[in-house]
């Protein structure tokens, strides 16, 4: 039988660890892709690692990029994480954390290895409900990059399947996602999902995701087995 590839962006966080399982799931032959790209939370790519041989990836490769050079972003060093806000303050603008074109970048490169690989297929953990705000979480950017791939792709210039931009959380709340999660047997206690950990990776709890973390797990009805 002819291995069924595909590239999951695996950030460390219980949505990528999540997507990670599904992707297995479904029968394919995973090949994570993280990047270091000068966040302040670069401990999560530790738990990156961690989920990639949990969950048995073919593959995981951890690209360095400079985004901290371009700045913009609480989580590139320019400015603090915000911390403690409630639920509404969450839900409204773009935070301080949005890093400027970063899923542009990350699915671009994604969608290069994928054509190296011959793999037909992305995931990719973003989501439009319990999300802070981002405008390269929603479906319309994630159909309008996929799109954009089979006009920038050798595969799609030449009429073969296109690739398909996976963003099977997008429409889930975070207890769905973590109940998804718990179905597929992922260890939780592997991720951090924490802008700001301390140097021991010990979670800050009061910054956007360890609260929408928090909310999750509560509302799933579920303990957090990282201890958060």
């Amino acid at each position: 039988m002819e291995e069924r590839r595909a590239v999951a962006l695996v950030s460390g966080g219980l949505d990528s660890a999540t997507i990670l399982a599904l992707a297995r799931e479904e029968g394919f032959s995973v090949y994570a892709l993280s990047f270091d790209y000068g966040q302040r939370h670069r401990l999560e790519l530790l738990a990156a690692g961690r989920l990639a041989r949990a969950l048995h990836a073919k593959e995981h490769l951890v690209l360095r990029l400079d985004l901290d050079r371009i700045g913009g972003s609480a989580l590139t060093g320019d400015g603090e994480v915000p911390k403690g806000r409630s639920g509404e303050e969450i839900s409204r603008g773009i935070p301080a954390t949005y890093v400027p074109a970063r899923n542009t970048v990350f699915l671009s490169l994604a969608l290069a290895w994928a054509e190296v690989l011959g793999a037909k297929d992305i995931f990719i953990g973003v989501n439009a409900l319990d999300y802070s705000g981002y405008p390269d979480c929603r479906p319309e950017y994630i159909a309008a990059f996929e799109r954009m791939a089979r006009l920038a792709t050798k595969a799609g210039v030449e009429g073969k399947a296109p690739v398909r931009v996976r963003a099977p959380l997008i429409h889930m709340s975070k207890a769905e996602i973590i109940k998804t999660g718990l179905r597929l047997g992922v260890d939780y206690g592997l991720t951090l999902s924490c802008y700001d950990p301390g140097p021991d990776g010990r979670p800050c709890g009061a910054c956007d995701s360890c609260l929408l973390r928090k909310k999750g797990f509560e509302e799933a009805g579920a303990r957090d087995p990282a201890g958060r």
